[in-house]
């Protein structure tokens, strides 16, 4: 039985594409936690394989972006992250904006900054090629990731269910990273795995 030529070449188009890359290591939830190393403001280097063994959380920030500015001048951000590091957790801030984009704080900037918000992750790192950012599809400022002791991605997305950068809409939102941290303490998935993140874009 013949085959006709208009069912044979989508056949080989689908072929052709499933052997097409896809991104591979990326990140993506209920997979392994793309491996990266970058230094923070005082010059020390942080490999994320070497958390392993510890929950981390990952908070793509720009000091100048109004929605982080919501979230720190409210105390909201330096409250988790002080209740997080003070449970052993490892809390990376990372800045992937290029170098003179909006929020790119040199050293001094950055420690000052953090001095006046009460800041408390356990550091400030800058990713100035944007390499990082793009392995994790950062696209906002916050954009929160949560990685189990086991290197695995459990959380990917906004901070907090109400997108806007008013204060008042803190307390009336579901707080997506402390719900995260929590199932993950009580040896269960997250409700929700993944949300859309709102914020400033990342300034690549």
């Amino acid at each position: 039985m013949k085959t006709s030529k208009f069912v044979v070449f989508p056949l080989l188009v689908l072929l052709a594409l499933s052997y097409l890359p896809v991104g591979a290591g990326a990140a993506s939830v209920g997979g392994a936690a793309p491996d990266f190393n970058l230094r923070d403001i005082d010059g020390k280097s942080h490999q994320l394989s070497s958390y392993q063994g510890k929950t981390v959380v990952l908070e793509w920030v720009n000091p100048e972006c109004p929605f982080v500015v919501k979230h720190y001048r409210s105390g909201n951000m330096p409250s988790l992250q002080r209740e997080a590091t003070d449970d052993g957790i490892v809390w990376l801030s990372i800045n992937s904006g290029r170098p003179g984009a909006q929020g790119d704080f040199a050293e001094h900037e950055v420690r000052q900054w953090m001095k006046q918000t009460g800041a408390k992750p356990t550091s400030y790192l800058r990713d100035q090629n944007g390499e990082v950012g793009r392995l994790y599809r950062a696209k906002t400022t916050p954009h929160m990731f949560v990685i189990n002791p086991e290197g695995t991605l459990i959380y990917d997305g906004a901070i907090d269910s109400i997108a806007s950068s008013r204060e008042g809409d803190i307390t009336r939102a579901d707080n997506y990273v402390k719900l995260a941290i929590a199932a993950l303490k009580s040896g269960t998935a997250p409700e929700k795995p993944q949300s859309r993140p709102y914020g400033c874009s990342v300034k690549y």
